[in-house]
């Protein structure tokens, strides 16, 4: 009875939170629609987006997702109309490179260098955009953002501009809350009953197979299951406690950084009206191409070094 009162009220909180961020960002974006700022911004910026597949437009929830959390970026996209294959691409990028400021905070508390989270990040979010445009031919059809109603013409005044902001605020958090509290129960049974560490004690063969040690278990579960910022405290705790190399703790960042809070970075897209299985996807088979690719040259130059010393 405790967990299910405390996870409900973690997911309560958690979604005045971040509907706090959602909220505002929707009701803004979508007056500035309305206004010559948003799109002075767009031409601005379209050329650059162009290389993703994306439009001008696009960007404002490419930064917002950046600066703030993937809620904000969401918040970002349910404001504008886009087809289905630039609110995929925008879900894959953004799932690699979201909330930049408290996340590489943590990768820096850990023992990751700088260089390391940007490039991986910024480089994985780029990448995956331009092949996505590239390959997908499909998705050319406007997307449907869950059960946020459609809009049959455009207001004529300020007054309408404002509904019509509240509208879709209102709709982008109610939404938010059916996929946040959710997963605030689960995540209160999974502390409650001390899940997280049997899943830790389950992740040989992964450690294995991206060359860490096994002591860094603990910190693939908590990042995987929480995410790089809800999981923090968790993941510098057990670096520090279990002894995680520098090494160990840089490879499991860079597969974290691709593949982290799988279940609710996957699951809070579901209402953009996506593919979510393919994001799952890629999301999974970069982190494990990428991070054994570095591994293999890390083991491969500490072997050459290795090699110079004893001649």
């Amino acid at each position: 009875m405790s967990t299910l009162k405390n996870g409900l009220k973690a997911g309560l909180k958690t979604t005045w939170s971040l509907g706090k961020i959602i909220f505002p960002i929707t009701l803004l974006i979508t007056m500035l629609q309305f206004t010559p700022v948003l799109p002075f911004i767009i031409d601005l910026v379209a050329p650059v987006m162009g290389i993703f597949g994306l439009s001008g437009e696009a960007a404002v929830p490419l930064v917002l997702g950046n600066a703030l959390n993937l809620y904000a970026g969401i918040a970002g996209i349910l404001s504008l109309e886009l087809t289905v294959k630039e609110v995929f691409i925008l879900a894959v990028m953004l799932s690699f490179s979201h909330n930049i400021f408290i996340e590489t905070a943590v990768a820096l508390k850990v023992g990751v260098r700088l260089w390391v989270v940007l490039v991986v990040r910024f480089g994985l979010a780029a990448m995956s955009g331009i092949l996505i445009n590239l390959l997908w031919s499909g998705g050319g059809e406007i997307a449907q953002y869950g059960f946020a109603p459609e809009v049959a013409a455009a207001p004529e005044t300020w007054l309408g501009i404002f509904l019509l902001g509240l509208e879709k605020a209102s709709f982008g958090v109610l939404q938010l809350a059916m996929i946040v509290i959710p997963l605030m129960l689960m995540i209160q049974v999974l502390k409650d009953r001390h899940y997280l560490q049997k899943i830790a004690g389950m992740m040989g063969p992964l450690t294995r197979l991206i060359g860490v040690e096994k002591n860094t278990s603990l910190t693939l579960a908590s990042g995987l299951i929480f995410g790089l910022a809800m999981g923090a405290g968790v993941m510098i705790q057990a670096v520090q406690e279990d002894g995680v190399s520098k090494k160990d703790a840089t490879l499991a960042f860079i597969f974290l950084v691709a593949c982290h809070a799988i279940v609710e970075d996957t699951l809070i897209f579901i209402p953009l009206g996506i593919p979510i299985w393919p994001l799952l996807l890629i999301r999974v088979i970069t982190a494990l191409v990428l991070t054994i690719f570095i591994s293999y040259l890390w083991r491969r130059a500490e072997d050459n070094q290795k090699e110079v010393v004893s001649t």
